[in-house]
This record gives structure tokens, C-alpha cells and sequence, in this order.
């Protein structure tokens, strides 16, 4: 009994020290928001409001009258290089750096902004030296990271490699698809001068870097092909099923046309067939639909697009089916067919697009690095409506 008095005199001791110490909180956050300019809070509100014009102003004013408020010049710079303003973020973050009296990490804060700045800028070589200077210490990974976009801009495809390989060193993680994307580009650029020896090394690199690298056994077939090894290239070609099935449809048309080189014309459309009963593909539809009309007849043309269009219904897919009726249809009809057939052709080849699963961009034909955000393999090998039906 004794102790529980004891306990019920203290909860009013605890509640005082409490409401003490509030108060005390209170007045130390009351002082030091006395000290900030009031242009900050003005300018802060234009930020929440997205008035960031406005915001600018009001801090400029606050560096007219303390010019040693370091913090609000890395706000300010940044502002400026977000509304693409980069030559006056370099101006605020140089000035920062003409500081004899900054802190050295504040210094090393202000070099990093300022190789962004370059970059931004467009001076790779600024940035490039810039960040140079920063791959060992607190901003290593970033800045690292930097650099490699630097080499993949200006196409240095070696250099690009190894950075990655210091990125990947320094624990950001794993970047075998990139450095495989580089081994190809490298492959590209020696099959353009003539070189395929030095083409193969690469691509056997890249392949073994990351063994599910379809652009290399493309890559490799072409070569092949170009040797005059027909037989190789078929089976470089074919190695693009077990690494990804919807990839096939980008190989397509070099398999049937390697398959006619043969002399095996039917055996490269019954393989198609195969695949197309894997994965459904307009493409690939599209290769096979032509073989079919040329192999075999008009009615198995009709029967395999009607069979596909029912399987996977997309205007792309009616387009082809409305190409096969109308080999087939009487006179009579052939003109209000031809009209339904422009229509369905208007709309769809507003979805005859691959779009990027990062950023969205679209494009008519397909590529292993997205023209809007820089990042590989980031193209499905189908096209949008198809995709839009499969989710």
C-alpha cells in the first residue's frame, strides 16, 4: 500500500518535468527560428507553393545581406540547375569553393554539386575532371556513377566498362548487363570498319559477362552470315530462344531468310510456327504470315492470322487478317474492304510502337539503350497494344 502512494505522488513529479522540459524545447526552437532571415520562411513557402521563380529571388536577397549562409548556397544552386540555369549554379557553387574558410566537407559538397553542374552543362570534360576527384571518400559511389554516364554519352565504351567494374568494386550493386551492352557496342563499331575478328572477341566477352545477352547472339550470327556461313549464323540465331522466347521475333526474318539460303525454307517456317505457338508476337506474325503465303496457300495464310487474332485480339493483328481476306475476296467487296482496311491500318499504327518499361518513351523500331532515359534493355520485343493485352 505504502509503495503505490508512494507511485501516485510521483506521477505529478513526472508530468511537471515533462511540461519543464516541453517548454524549454519550445523556447530553443522559437530562438533559433528568430535568427533565420525572415526571407527564408518567404522563400521556403514559395518553394511548397512550386514558385521556385519567386523562391530564387527571395534568396538572393538573403545572400545580399549574409553572404556566409552556406547551406541556403547549395539550395540556390540547385534551384538554378533544376530550371536549367547551369551557368549560374556553376557561378554560386564556384564561389563557394573560393571560400578559404569552408569546411572540408562542405568543400568536397560544393565540388560534387559543381561536376552536376557540368554535367547538366554539357561540359563533360569539366564534369569528367570534376568527379575525377571525388571516387575515393563519402561521394565515391555518385561520383562514380556520374562518370560512367559521362563515357556512355561520349561513347568511350572501354572506359565506360571499367567503371562499371569499379561500381560494381565499391558495392552499387551489379552491372553485368551494362558492361555486355558495352562489349556489343564495341563489337558494332568493328563490324562497321570492316573488322568481325576483333567484332567476335567482344561478343564473346559480352557473352560471358552476362550469358543471357541476346543483342550478342544476334551480333554473332550476322557475322557469321557475312563469312558466308549460313549454317552458323542459323544456329547463333537460334541460341536467341533459349536466352529470352520473346526475343525471337527480333530474329525472325534473318532465320527464315537463312533458312531459304539452306535451301530448308519449310523447316525455318515450321520452326517459326513453333515459336509463334510459344509466344504470340506480331513480328513474328507478320514473317511468318509473308512464308506461309509463299510456301504454302492462300486459305492456310487466312486460317493462321484468323487462329492468332483470335488467341490475341489487337488491331495489328486485324490489320494482317484483313490483308489476307482481302487476297481471297470477290470483286464485288474488295472496295468497302479496302476502306476498312485503311481505317483499321490509321489506328493501328499508332501502336506499332515499343515503349520503355523506365520512362515511357516510344519508338517505332527497337533499341537495346532507350533514346529518352539512357537505360539498357529496357524495351520489351513486342509492341505496345500487344502488351496492353497480355497485362
Amino acid at each position: 500500500m505504502e509503495f503505490e502512494i508512494w507511485w501516485l505522488l510521483g506521477i505529478p513529479l513526472f508530468f511537471s518535468l515533462g511540461w519543464i522540459a516541453a517548454r524549454v524545447d519550445i523556447r530553443q526552437l522559437i530562438s533559433e527560428s528568430s535568427s533565420l532571415p525572415k526571407g527564408y520562411f518567404k522563400g521556403l513557402n514559395f518553394l511548397l507553393n512550386d514558385q521556385p521563380d519567386k523562391a530564387i529571388d527571395a534568396f538572393i536577397e538573403i545572400l545580399k545581406l549574409n553572404p556566409e549562409t552556406v547551406e541556403l548556397h547549395f539550395a540556390l544552386g540547385n534551384l538554378f540547375r533544376r530550371r536549367g540555369e547551369t551557368e549560374r549554379a556553376i557561378r554560386v557553387h564556384q564561389n563557394l569553393l573560393s571560400r578559404p574558410d569552408l569546411p572540408i566537407e562542405q568543400q568536397t559538397q560544393a565540388m560534387f554539386e559543381l561536376g552536376q553542374d557540368y554535367l547538366k552543362a554539357g561540359l563533360l570534360d569539366r564534369a569528367e575532371e570534376t568527379f575525377n576527384q571525388l571516387v575515393a571518400g563519402q561521394y565515391a559511389i555518385p561520383a562514380r556513377k556520374a562518370l560512367l554516364e559521362i563515357y556512355q554519352r561520349e561513347k568511350e565504351w572501354l572506359r565506360a566498362i571499367d567503371a562499371a567494374h569499379a561500381l560494381q568494386e565499391s558495392g552499387a550493386g551489379g552491372r553485368q548487363k551494362e558492361i555486355a551492352q558495352f562489349y556489343c557496342e564495341i563489337a558494332q563499331d568493328e563490324l562497321v570498319h570492316t573488322h568481325p575478328e576483333a567484332a567476335m572477341v567482344m561478343l564473346d566477352k559480352a557473352i560471358a559477362t552476362d550469358r543471357h545477352n541476346v543483342r550478342a547472339a544476334i551480333l554473332t550470327g550476322d557475322i557469321h552470315l557475312a563469312k558466308g556461313d549460313v549454317e552458323q549464323a542459323v544456329l547463333a540465331w537460334r541460341r536467341v530462344e533459349q536466352q529470352s522466347v520473346p526475343h525471337v521475333a527480333l530474329v525472325a526474318q534473318r532465320l527464315m531468310d537463312g533458312y531459304r539460303k539452306l535451301e530448308r525454307p519449310h523447316e525455318g517456317l515450321n520452326l517459326l510456327k513453333l515459336y509463334m505457338a510459344e509466344t504470340p508476337s506480331i513480328d513474328l506474325l507478320e514473317v511468318v504470315f509473308k512464308a506461309t503465303l509463299e510456301l504454302e496457300t492462300v486459305a492456310e495464310a487466312n486460317q493462321l492470322v484468323s487462329n492468332e487474332l483470335r488467341r490475341t485480339p489487337t488491331l495489328l493483328g486485324l490489320d494482317k487478317l484483313l490483308d489476307a481476306r482481302m487476297m481471297v475476296a470477290p470483286p464485288e467487296v474488295l472496295p468497302e474492304l479496302s476502306i476498312v482496311k485503311n481505317l483499321v491500318s490509321g489506328y493501328a499504327q499508332k501502336f506499332t510502337r515499343y515503349q520503355c518499361t523506365h520512362c515511357g518513351f516510344k519508338a517505332r523500331q527497337f533499341y537495346w539503350q532507350c533514346p529518352g532515359c539512357s537505360k539498357w534493355e529496357t524495351y520489351p520485343p513486342r509492341r505496345t497494344e500487344e502488351l496492353n493485352v497480355m497485362n
